[in-house]
């Protein structure tokens, strides 16, 4: 669950906004317009002054409310913030709200316009912003924001599990969200490598299981490294579908077939495969954990961090006592979550020993740590 904020930017001409008079026929056309996407929209408080402008608080069903500000100097904000259930699909797409922007900045003769709706990775926010050039900002765990550019919303559907969306990056190429969560872009090639540890382990001959990896990059990259055999576990076939049809520069045709002499791709609940793997006794040189992020919590409680203890358990009891679990973490600056994280794997029976390494993702911007965890 969230709180979904999307913030419209305008720059108009001085003389549209220098008086009260054109201040007052700005927010009506406002008004008019808003009422098209809101249609009970009402207003619950205006003011109107010579050193501050016009300022305003509208409201529809008084849960989404929108706050407008017009100064005096040719600026115009609006700000639609509403609650977001989840599992609910937020109130204003990306689309609609491109088309909101488009309109108003039509209706306004805005020099400039932009908009900020709300995109996140693991629980930090980020933002989509457009102006002609759309940009995506993001905002990191230690409250930087950088702006990067996206211009279009390649593809988008619903899976039985989550929301899958393909974004276009001008500089990063096609990008990967799940549940509005960015994931992986056709340019991040060293998150890859980074979490295989290429020109480091040596996979040729190895017998490999990888949980999760539904935009298929890593069972790519693995396969060039000659393995025994690779068995990839995945829930969701729609994620498969997608990713080869628009990232296969990360995942070539491995997700083309289901089986092959050198991998397998089995679509279900990996802790139930898991499992079975134990009861058969079948082990693995190495299994990756390519699912969930570390939370960003303050103590490691509530579902996700017990998702990740479930996957420690039965990865540990499938690996071969010479094998190794690698996983990704979350972002450097994540020091708390990070510490967590350590605690839990050193709280594992038989006790684990781990290595850590760092790579500068592109479509994260920032540096993003990976774990490699063998038995001690």
């Amino acid at each position: 669950m969230a709180a979904q904020t999307i913030l419209f930017d305008f720059t108009l001409d001085k003389d549209k906004t220098a008086d009260e008079e054109s201040r007052v026929k700005v927010a009506k056309i406002l008004r008019n317009e808003l009422e098209q996407v809101f249609p009970q929209l009402e207003l619950a408080y205006s003011m109107e002054s010579p050193e501050n402008g016009y300022f305003a608080v509208l409201h529809e069903n008084k849960d989404t409310v929108i706050t407008c500000r017009i100064f005096q100097h040719g600026l115009l904000t609006l700000n639609v913030e509403y609650f977001l259930p989840d599992g609910k699909e937020p109130s204003i797409s990306f689309e609609s709200a491109k088309s909101l922007e488009k309109v108003l900045a039509v209706k306004l003769k805005a020099i400039k316009a932009q908009k900020l709706p709300t995109l996140k990775r693991g629980d930090v926010s980020r933002y989509f912003p457009s102006s002609g050039i759309t940009n995506l900002m993001h905002s990191f765990a230690d409250e930087r924001i950088i702006e990067y550019d996206i211009d279009k919303v390649v593809y988008e559907a619903r899976s039985p599990f989550q929301k899958i969306q393909i974004m276009h990056s001008k500089t990063l190429g096609n990008m990967l969200l799940l549940d509005e969560l960015q994931n992986i872009a056709e340019s991040d090639l060293i998150y890859t490598e980074t979490l295989m540890c290429r020109g480091v382990e040596n996979y040729e001959g190895k017998e490999i299981c990888i949980l999760g990896g539904g935009d298929g990059a890593l069972l790519y990259e693995l396969l060039k490294e000659n393995p025994k055999h690779v068995v990839m576990l995945e829930i969701d076939e729609l994620v498969m579908q997608t990713c080869n049809k628009y990232l296969n520069v990360i995942c070539g045709d491995v997700l083309e077939k289901r089986k092959t002499d050198q991998y397998e791709i089995i679509v279900g609940d990996c802790v139930e495969y898991l499992k079975k793997f134990v009861a058969e006794g079948r082990k693995f040189d190495y299994v990756f954990g390519d699912l969930t992020d570390i939370p960003i919590t303050d103590a490691p409680e509530g579902e996700t961090w017990d998702f990740i203890r479930t996957i420690f358990e039965h990865s540990f009891n499938v690996l071969k006592a010479d094998g190794k679990y690698l996983t990704h973490g979350n972002g450097t600056t994540c020091k708390v979550q990070i510490r967590l994280f350590e605690e839990e794997l050193g709280l594992l029976r038989p006790k684990v020993k781990f290595t850590t390494s760092k790579a500068f993702v592109p479509s994260f911007m920032e540096e993003w740590l990976f774990y490699q965890v063998s038995f001690a």
